[in-house]
Order: structure tokens, then sequence, then C-alpha cells
């Protein structure tokens, strides 16, 4: 009995992070409405607060969720590039940008609609933290950088994140990615 009960709970959960999902992208986070997910998701009111604390929290799971796939395939890029011995750091880096980036295309909706700047308040300060964490990270691939290097190469695939996110043409954001990546990496240290 509780395993088909914590199944049908996983569902519902799913559904409901689902329908938020499409709720969010096409109306946004801030027109978006509780029963507009719990209609969507068939679900009942009742069931989302049991799983989670409302519309924010649904919003905050989607980054991390999102997030979490995304620095899983990061790391994956770069321990497939050392496993087939790469160990500038350089080249580690941009193996790691570049699964970001694509995950960044499968996931354009998504991508897009955290970086819109619609989302819950204090939303802003999630993602500066998170930033600043992607930062933390690339700088292990840089382990003798003052910080530098790091804030040029992380700004600068910040800046083609959003371009490949919100821009309307697939094709020429795929471009722009390569040759931000391009360039990226014929930066030498300082």
């Amino acid at each position: 009995m509780t395993v088909r009960t914590s199944e049908r709970g996983a569902a519902t959960r799913g559904a409901l992070l689902d329908a938020a999902r499409e709720i969010f992208v096409t109306r946004g986070f801030a027109e978006a409405g509780v029963t507009d997910v719990v209609s969507r998701a068939g679900a009942s009111v009742g069931s989302l607060y049991h799983h989670f604390s409302g519309k924010a929290d649904l919003y905050l799971t989607l980054f991390d969720e999102f997030q979490a796939r995304q620095t899983q395939r990061t790391k994956q890029a770069v321990q497939a590039a050392r496993a087939d011995g790469e160990s500038d750091p350089m080249r580690l880096f941009i193996a790691g940008a570049r699964a970001y980036l694509e995950g960044c295309f499968d996931e354009r909706e998504l991508a897009a609609l955290f970086l819109r700047g619609d989302g819950p308040p204090g939303f802003e300060v999630i993602m500066r933290d998170r930033m600043r964490q992607w930062a933390r990270r690339n700088a292990a691939l840089f382990e003798d950088d003052r910080g530098a290097l790091v804030a040029v190469v992380t700004g600068a695939l910040a800046a083609a994140v959003s371009e490949v996110a919100l821009s309307e043409d697939v094709a020429a954001s795929r471009r722009l990615a390569e040759d931000v990546l391009l360039i990226i990496s014929q930066i030498r240290r300082p």
C-alpha cells in the first residue's frame, strides 16, 4: 500500500511540476496562478500544498532541477575530456561550457524563463549566488588563477547563455555560442 501511495505522490508531484513549467513558460511567473497549475495538472490545490509551499516553491524547484541537470552535463563533459587525456584547464572549461550551452539549447524554454527576470521575489539574489557558485567551480579548473581569468570566461559564457536562451533564431544562437567558445579558448592567463 505504501509503495502505491508514494508512486501516486511522485506522479502528482511530477504532474504539478510539468504543469507549472508549461504555465510559467507561456504566461510568466507573475501571471501564473496556483489554480492554473492544479487545473493543468489534474490535481487539487491541497495536493499542490502537500508537495510545495506555493507558486514560488514550484518555480524554485524547476530552477534547482534545471541547474542540477546542467551541473551533471558539465561534469560529465569535463570528466569525458579528462578521460580522453585532456589536462589543459581552458580546454576542460570549453568542454564544460559547450555542454552547458547545449543544455540551454535542449531546454531553451526553461533557460529563458529563468533569465527573463519574471521570477518570485528574491530570485535575482538566488541567480547572483548561483553565478558565484559557478565561478567557484570554474576557478577549480584554473587552480593558479587570481580571479581575473575566471571572471572573464564566466562572464563571457553567461552572456552567451543569455543570448542562446533568449534569441528567437536558434541557428544564429548556435553560431554565436561556437564563436564565443572559440574566443574564450584563445584567452590566455595574464
